[in-house]
């Protein structure tokens, strides 16, 4: 881990004497450390002694527990300069965005939005669905109620369907069941519509500060409160 540490500086430095569109790209150092709490701290104190626009927490969601990752990120995110955006790369499910939210980080980034469509796999403010299930064979339910995405809300985005009817959960089921490519479309509009609008709450619940209230619309979160 040591070793490793060093590596990432070293790389560092070189990537930023090599940089040469820093007007066009934002070039930002990676804290790593693994889960040893004085790693990180060694390696935010080095990286951040490179002047960069923005630095980011690597090294989180690739097998730890929720437990250890907000832990993690709860230790990092506050030595990393609160001028410069704050990066938590690879999270995440809605519980881990939460905690790192609360923790002061302002960007993400992860495939589990489109990953999880392509399998049938539905984000809802509850809890994933698996569309493949057979439960859901003739369920005429949308993915979720109130959800404004394509999926769920067609007529909100001028599609032509069916007297403008949501997509139904046993409809996007047989999609699924018959290889047809509309299936994984449309579960990952959903699922891209999904954290936009859980994200758009946390922004608004920031200023709100109705931290109760925000788990209340979004229970999946509850566990990222602390």
């Amino acid at each position: 881990l040591e070793i490793a540490n060093e590596r990432t500086v070293r790389w560092l430095e070189r990537c930023k004497a090599s940089h040469a569109r820093p007007n066009d790209q934002g070039l930002f150092g990676i804290v790593q450390g693994g889960t040893d709490l004085e790693r990180r701290t060694w390696s935010a104190e080095r990286i951040t002694n490179i002047e960069l626009p923005g630095y980011a927490i690597g090294g989180v969601a690739v097998g730890e527990p929720f437990e250890a990752i907000a832990r993690i990120v709860r230790h990092t995110a506050p030595l990393l300069p609160e001028s410069k955006p704050r990066y938590l790369m690879g999270v995440g499910y809605e519980r881990d965005l939460l905690a790192a939210v609360r923790a002061g980080v302002d960007m993400f980034d992860c495939v589990l939005p489109t990953r999880n469509g392509r399998n049938a796999n539905a984000f809802t403010s509850t809890g994933q669905i698996r569309l493949r299930n057979a439960k859901y064979a003739l369920s005429k339910e949308p993915i979720e109620a109130g959800c404004d995405c394509h999926a769920c809300s067609p007529a909100t985005h001028g599609w032509n369907t069916i007297d403008a009817l949501p997509f139904s959960r046993g409809y996007i089921r047989h999609l699924f069941m018959a290889g047809e490519m509309l299936g994984p479309i449309l579960v990952s509009l959903h699922n891209l519509r999904h954290f936009q609008r859980f994200m758009a709450d946390v922004r608004s619940t920031i200023v709100s500060d109705d931290w109760s209230g925000l788990v209340a619309r979004w229970p999946v979160a509850a566990e990222g409160l602390g």
